[in-house]
């Protein structure tokens, strides 16, 4: 049981030597200012050294020919704003057409009657 203590206090160590270093030497941090998470760091043991590399840390700038991430495709074509946006045009134009058939009917059957 000391060895399990002793080991896992040397992973708090390492840890909170880790983040404090990347937290200092980093260009930005994200979700605060450098100074909360250095404070962060040193008052809550274990956790603010891990809860600064899950959210204080920077992210890696994309590699050139690397993997980009892109949004993923819909997965039906109610998910594609783009796809709705087309049928709401095509659908409109033919309301519009129908419309213009209808009343040109309408004034045809007006014309027709004496």
């Amino acid at each position: 049981m000391v060895r399990l203590f002793i080991f896992l206090a040397a992973v708090q160590l390492v840890l909170f030597v880790l983040a404090l270093i990347s937290c200092l030497s980093a260009a930005r941090v994200r979700n605060a200012p450098r100074v909360v998470w250095v404070l962060v760091i040193l008052l809550i043991p274990l956790l603010g050294p891990l809860a600064y590399f899950v959210w204080g840390r920077p992210r890696p700038a994309p590699v050139e020919g690397g993997i980009v991430r892109r949004r993923p495709a819909p997965a039906s074509p109610d998910d594609d704003a783009d796809f709705l946006r087309s049928v709401d045009t095509e659908q409109s134009k033919r309301d519009r057409e129908m419309l213009a058939q209808w009343e040109k009917e309408l004034n045809n059957r007006e014309e027709d009657k004496p």
